[in-house]
């Protein structure tokens, strides 16, 4: 559900809409995302947090229309300022990826071409989109969009090839060329992984600013929920593929709903307290055969037993806080104040709601190992000597 599209008359920059991709791989269809909805306004930051393999850098791929051969949309809407980009053709990509959507893709060591310099990828890009630019003046921009992500001498690192730079450096650099055509979106997967702590604070400060100077909006993908904390506006937490939880940050981290969120909240250590880490426990559910209630179900301690059989509806849990959790829908039932979003096709039972009981799930019991019966030794005695005798 789009949290910005309710009751605002005005179109969102992206809007993503029961979103569905898969993959095809020897072993079956593995179903990377289910139904990911989404809006993000105009000079907004949204974060999306989940484990591996959760979805997100799909989602981000979906919307730049560069998944895998083996990768198909299945259904779903994505609209770019009400553009819808799936099933537009390349001609239509091609003019809107680097120029309207950006990306600053997950490990800047590959990203770049390392038998080109600096100065040429980024002159590429340029002139790529705007053909009546002349090589020096997309040369000058080059120099000035390095001069605003914190380069220093940047016309000598015009000249530089990649492997002459440090990590931060070709972050930096990276993070130059989405930058470069002045878009209206920055996608940014993973945007401080690899880098030690004091270059991701620089880096997130830099993004930040940037945005602040050319008012576009960012998506960041992480899994990182200090990054989360420390930049973004609205996040979206993923799981198997869907989006469980959206909110604000402060709702998130504060109000969190989600038993999923809650896990990963407290699986992050910090130094206020000397409470114990506790883990998210369990491993992630198989994508490849996803169950037909909550897939968080199984690693969840509040499980309950219509977790197992259906997947719970999208709430209002309070104001532009939204989640998908049977357990938030009981809390809200028990406090009279449930408000449930829902399309006409999927209503929900009352009566399911009430009759919400806890259920553990089944314990696989070990069968019990038999002892072995041992024999009885017989004791043997040597011929002509009596017992106790010599």
């Amino acid at each position: 559900m789009a949290i910005n599209s309710i009751g605002n008359p005005h179109v969102p920059l992206l809007e993503v809409n029961d979103l569905h991709v898969s993959f095809k791989i020897m072993a079956g269809k593995v179903e990377a995302v289910n139904g990911v909805s989404f809006s993000l306004d105009r000079g907004k930051i949204l974060g999306i947090v989940g484990e591996s393999g959760s979805g997100k850098s799909v989602t981000s791929y979906s919307i730049m229309q560069i998944i895998d051969k083996n990768g198909t949309i299945e259904k779903g809407s994505i609209k770019l300022d009400g553009t819808e980009l799936i099933g537009a053709s390349e001609k239509v990509l091609r003019s809107i990826r680097g120029n309207r959507i950006a990306m600053i893709f997950q490990d800047p060591m590959t990203a770049l071409n390392p038998v080109y310099t600096i100065g040429n990828q980024l002159i590429e890009a340029i002139r790529t989109h705007d053909d009546k630019i002349s090589k020096e003046d997309a040369s000058k921009r080059s120099i000035e969009m390095l001069k605003l992500v914190g380069f220093n001498e940047p016309e000598k690192r015009m000249k530089q090839y990649p492997f002459e730079f440090s990590g931060g450096m070709l972050q930096r650099a990276v993070i130059a060329m989405a930058l470069v055509c002045s878009p209206d979106l920055l996608i940014a997967d993973e945007p401080t992984t690899a880098l030690d702590v004091t270059i991701q604070a620089q880096i997130l400060e830099l993004l930040k600013e940037i945005q602040q100077k050319m008012g576009m909006a960012i998506i960041i993908i992480t899994h990182d929920l200090g990054v989360v904390a420390t930049v973004c506006d609205e996040v979206d937490v993923m799981y198997a593929g869907r989006i469980v939880e959206r909110g604000t940050a402060d709702h998130i981290f504060y109000e969190s709903a989600h038993e999923y969120t809650k896990g990963l909240i407290n699986s992050v250590p910090t130094l206020a307290d000397d409470r114990p880490l506790v883990p998210v426990k369990g491993n992630p559910v198989d994508l490849m055969c996803l169950p037909k209630g909550c897939p968080f179900a199984p690693r969840c301690d509040h499980c309950m037993k219509i977790c197992l059989e259906q997947f719970p509806p999208q709430i209002k849990f309070s104001e532009d806080h939204y989640v998908s959790c049977w357990n938030a829908i009981k809390t809200l039932q028990d406090q009279g104040q449930i408000d449930v979003t829902l399309p006409p096709e999927a209503p929900l039972n009352p009566s399911e709601v009430k009759s919400l009981t806890r259920v553990d799930l089944p314990v696989v019991k070990k069968k019990p190992v038999k002892k072995a019966i041992k024999a009885p030794v017989k004791k043997q005695t040597v011929k002509g000597k009596k017992k106790g005798g010599k």
